[in-house]
């Protein structure tokens, strides 16, 4: 058979094939033409047809990594130029700006700033994921390489902001195993760079006049052979940047022009320098259009809680909800002795229900057990959200850990009392209102 005009297999199509999962060769072919499956998984084809169909049926955007071991992150890989065509595969990851043209005592506060953006979000660790160090010439190579170590010294994937070839030579070799970003080739130094990062084995940044230019010192470098590459969208002014990212996208996804499939690097922190809000802004504006990777001069929780929210939302499966642990979650201080309260795990229902707790001050604690990430109604028309499923967890969770025996269940689901009195003998059930706003007063009359 020939997929894309190319002949992937020599053979007679067996039926019941075990290796391919498929009742023939030809359903296999189909399904690797659709995408379900890979062309590796079959091992009936030549070397040569292996090789050709990989390329062919690889997305119109590279995947790259960076970093190595928990810092190690995929980039690009993507198929789609909007989230609703189908979901987006390598989310932006953030880095903070370091340079060398600050002195000894910024440095050191912007990468301990860096440090302090670190928490969890459904699931999700949110923090500084990148150093980008940036190459001020007046400052000298020694104090680049000096920042460089102290940079690396944090366990974050960096990004090496240089285009002399000498020093990033001399910065490589402090911290080329831990696979960084060599963002320093344009159309002047490109064989050179090129030559460098490949010796390394690390990741090329390619940047230029414009987005022609960037096109062709691309090209030039995979004349060279090196495709592991990432596309810096340059920092000229705002607009030119935007155009320069959604272009490179467009031209890869749209127009199968695989020398843009890159991702790409934008660097607001240049783009809006000291405007911290600016920079949160676009950001924001990058990370759907289409940052690869977001570099900022530095990042505080007041910036980073709506990006990373943003993000999740973006990154984020639609045909999957975002879903809580289940587990007992403390609120206000509670302790054993504090009134519990249950809801399901859909992320949007436990953060509003969770907010209303802690503006309320009363201590307690909200039991959250498994609904399948569904909201009340739905999970309880569904059977998620049941006297059985919350007795069990009631009684295998929370007993062995909670002395209270009041129970608070959402006030849509009051239909459940009855039942949840039978299954949990000892305890006292009680209907909370309908809306989340009034538990307030609610929790405030319950504990008076």
């Amino acid at each position: 058979m020939a997929l894309n005009g190319i002949q992937i297999f020599k053979m007679t199509p067996k039926k019941n094939c075990k290796e391919c999962g498929c009742p023939t060769c030809m359903a296999f072919s189909m399904k690797v033409a659709q995408g379900a499956m890979d062309i590796s998984a079959c091992p009936h084809m030549s070397d040569d047809a292996l090789a050709s169909l990989s390329e062919a049926t690889a997305p119109p955007m590279k995947t790259i990594k960076v970093g190595t071991g928990d810092a190690e992150y995929t980039l690009g890989g993507e198929t789609v130029l909007f989230r609703h065509e189908k979901t987006f595969v390598s989310k932006t990851r953030y880095a903070v700006n370091v340079c060398t043209g600050m002195d000894d005592a910024m440095i050191d506060d912007v990468l301990e700033g860096a440090k302090k953006v670190d928490y969890e979000r459904i699931g999700e660790r949110m923090h500084v994921e990148m150093l980008n160090v940036n190459y001020h010439a007046e400052s000298g190579a020694d104090k680049y390489v000096a920042t460089v170590k102290k940079a690396a010294e944090l366990g974050k994937t960096l990004i090496l902001g240089c285009k002399d070839v000498e020093v990033a030579k001399a910065a490589l070799e402090v911290c080329k195993d831990a696979k960084p970003v060599l963002n320093g080739a344009d159309a002047s130094n490109y064989e050179a760079m090129s030559a460098l990062a490949t010796e390394a084995g690390v990741v090329l940044g390619v940047t230029g006049a414009d987005i022609n230019e960037i096109y062709d010192t691309v090209a030039a470098l995979e004349k060279l052979g090196n495709k592991n590459l990432i596309i810096d969208a340059g920092v000229k002014s705002i607009k030119e940047a935007f155009a320069t990212a959604v272009q490179v996208r467009r031209a890869a996804i749209k127009d199968e022009d695989r020398t843009f499939g890159y991702p790409s690097i934008v660097n607001v922190a240049a783009l809006a320098p000291k405007d911290p809000y600016m920079q949160a802004a676009l950001a924001s504006l990058f990370t759907m259009k289409y940052g690869s990777i977001v570099i900022m001069s530095e990042m505080t929780y007041a910036e980073a809680l709506p990006i990373y929210g943003l993000r999740q939302n973006v990154f984020t499966d639609p045909q999957k909800p975002m879903k809580v642990e289940p587990g007992i979650y403390p609120i206000n201080g509670g302790d054993e002795n504090s009134v519990c309260l249950t809801t399901v795990d859909f992320a949007l229902t436990y953060y509003v229900v969770s907010g209303e707790l802690e503006r309320s001050g009363v201590p307690c604690n909200l039991c959250i057990s498994d609904a399948g990430g569904l909201s009340v109604l739905t999970a309880w028309a569904a059977g998620k959200l049941s006297s059985g499923s919350i007795s069990k967890f009631i009684t295998e969770e929370v007993e062995p850990k909670i002395k209270s025996r009041k129970l608070v269940i959402p006030g849509k689901v009051a239909v459940l009392k009855g039942d949840l009195e039978a299954k949990l003998p000892g305890w006292e059930i009680i209907i909370a209102p309908r809306e989340a706003v009034q538990l307030v007063k609610f929790l405030k009359d319950l504990t008076a």
